[in-house]
């Protein structure tokens, strides 16, 4: 009997793991195309692996977060991030890095990230901070999240929900934050909607935002600045 038992529990633990892994990865890129032909070239992660042979200390390394960044802009926030993209050997880790420089009531603005959770922490100035969740049951309203943020503290954004920072105070501020992917992207909500190329139907986001045309029209005519 306690043989069976044994068997049993093992079958079930099995199982069960089994299942667990029983799903696609998540999609370090946008949007991968499916191809036929097997000549064409293969990407892990986004990016194709160098030969180990030839890898060497400088593909695990990268200098600059120490350089402010120019926050002389409409938003009056600059965005330096250490990714895959300019730091080779993240390949495969799964995380990444940013500096975020904040001029006195500087924002980085409403914005998400579809593939990273975000941890940031305070180094240097006063942040409210915020997220939003994403859309309720019925009768509910998009819940928000907020907190004001002094050097040393830390504050988690979920992935993929809408989080924003803004500095309060008088004096220049500056964050560093690190994603749970090597390439987490980010799509700056106001930049996508109303700076989108082409421009997204007016008739559309009329509806959406339940405002006259003309403001879309005046917003879609607006220069949206990228920080990142």
């Amino acid at each position: 009997m306690a043989l069976k038992s044994f068997v049993l529990i093992i079958t079930i633990f099995a199982v069960v793991t089994s299942i667990s892994h029983a799903s696609d990865p998540s999609p370090l890129q946008d949007f991968c195309v499916a191809i036929n032909d097997p000549m064409a070239a293969v990407f892990v992660n986004g990016k194709v692996c160098k030969d180990p042979k030839v890898v060497t200390a400088d593909d695990f390394f990268k200098s600059g977060l120490n350089v402010p960044g120019n926050t002389s802009n409409p938003v009056g926030s600059a965005v330096t991030a250490v990714n895959v993209n300019n730091l080779p050997g993240l390949n495969t880790f799964g995380i990444s890095l940013v500096r975020i420089d904040y001029a006195p009531y500087g924002l980085n603005p409403p914005h998400t990230h579809p593939r990273g959770t975000e941890v940031l922490t305070v180094h240097e100035g006063t942040l409210y901070v915020g997220f939003v969740l994403s859309n309720p049951g019925p009768n509910m309203k998009n819940k928000l999240f907020t907190k004001i943020l002094h050097p040393g503290d830390v504050f988690v954004f979920p992935i993929g929900l809408i989080h924003f920072q803004f500095n309060v105070g008088k004096t220049n501020a500056v964050a560093f934050a690190g994603l749970s992917s090597q390439n987490p992207g980010v799509i700056t909500i106001a930049n996508a909607v109303f700076g989108s190329d082409p421009p997204i139907n007016n008739d559309v986001l009329a509806k959406a935002f339940q405002v006259d045309k003309k403001v879309v029209d005046y917003l879609q005519s607006q220069f949206w600045w990228d920080n990142n």
